[in-house]
């Protein structure tokens, strides 16, 4: 075979070959495109530390979710800032619903109104669907000469300068400030890095009260170690029915209801959402997850409450409920 032959047949198995890389490189996006979602795993962002009642509600609703898309799903804790940086971490993250966000009351509405945010919490996210919510309860230490809300705010404005509050979280700084406002007391709120040491001061007698989650204060209030004042809410909690409501104990003003919600980064496609709403949805209503969850004293929303929409709409009351309130109090985190 001559020279200019065998170059001739180079060229051309070339040309074939670059030819059928260029097709597959066009035609990879395609493709992908086409593949049912999801593919790979999902990872849900949790904006605290492991082993708190966000936490935990996220991991009880994944684990059922996860069979349903045929996926694992993968928690990663990003604490830091009340929240701030978890939230960041998703609203920066591709909109291919492959990164979720599992917040609540503090880290998608309160925070808000006390930081200066480098994203927005209404327009930068994709609402998926509200998980569970639950009021939380006033406790203080045991030892505290006090036995209903009429006590303990004649003994707060008694001992004005002594009294000190643990607050470990926007939540806790926001409820604080309201019951100062509805009391009309003055007491100081001590920072902590966690609820739980913020309890165990409680616990300890360091300092008076604390308001807290049921998930983290039932055990102590079972063992007798703390007094709860009221539920913030205006109903009994199913698992402390002897604690007073709010309106019972005298301070229906002191409504304060916690609450965990999905969402995905802003532009995430419809159907993507779509999926991940059914797939929470029919983790809602598997029985192992409402005993967990009922468990942990969070309430299940009703089914109209599940829907995208509706959360969006949630949050957004939400924002117009507290954010007035939270500026009025003067509570600002630069």
């Amino acid at each position: 075979m001559t020279m200019d032959r065998k170059m001739l047949l180079n060229r051309r198995r070339f040309l074939f070959s670059s030819g059928a890389v260029t097709a597959t490189a066009l035609a990879s996006p395609l493709l992908a495109q086409t593949q049912p979602y999801p593919t790979r795993p999902i990872t849900m962002v949790v904006p605290f530390a492991a082993g708190g009642p966000t936490d935990a509600v996220a991991r009880i609703v994944t684990g059922r979710m996860a069979a349903t898309l045929g996926q694992s799903i993968v928690i990663e804790n990003v604490g830091g800032a009340d929240g701030v940086l978890g939230v960041g971490r998703v609203a920066r993250a591709p909109a291919d619903g492959y990164t979720l966000l599992t917040g609540q009351l503090g880290s998608n509405v309160l925070n808000g109104a006390v930081y200066k945010l480098p994203f927005d919490l209404l327009t930068d996210f994709e609402p998926i669907s509200l998980l569970s919510s639950n009021p939380y309860v006033l406790i203080v230490k045991k030892d505290l000469p006090v036995s209903d809300m009429a006590e303990l705010i004649r003994w707060m404005k008694a001992n004005e300068g002594k009294v000190s509050m643990g607050v470990a979280s926007t939540v806790q700084r926001v409820s604080g400030a309201l019951l100062q406002k509805l009391t009309d007391t003055q007491f100081t709120l001590v920072p902590y890095r966690g609820a739980g040491p913020a309890l165990q001061d409680v616990v300890a007698g360091q300092i008076e009260l604390v308001i807290d989650q049921p998930s983290n204060m039932l055990p102590q209030l079972r063992a007798g170690t703390v007094k709860a004042i009221a539920v913030t809410a205006n109903r009994r909690l199913t698992s402390a029915p002897d604690v007073p409501s709010n309106a019972e104990a005298g301070l229906p003003g002191l409504n304060i209801s916690g609450w965990n919600a999905v969402w995905a980064p802003r532009n995430t496609p419809p159907d993507i959402v779509d999926k991940l709403n059914a797939a929470i949805v029919e983790a809602l209503n598997d029985e192992g997850v409402k005993k967990k969850l009922s468990e942990l004293g969070q309430d299940i929303p009703t089914p109209d409450q599940l829907k995208p929409k509706a959360l969006g709409d949630f949050q957004k009351s939400e924002i117009d409920k507290w954010w007035p309130i939270v500026r009025e109090a003067g509570i600002k985190i630069e």
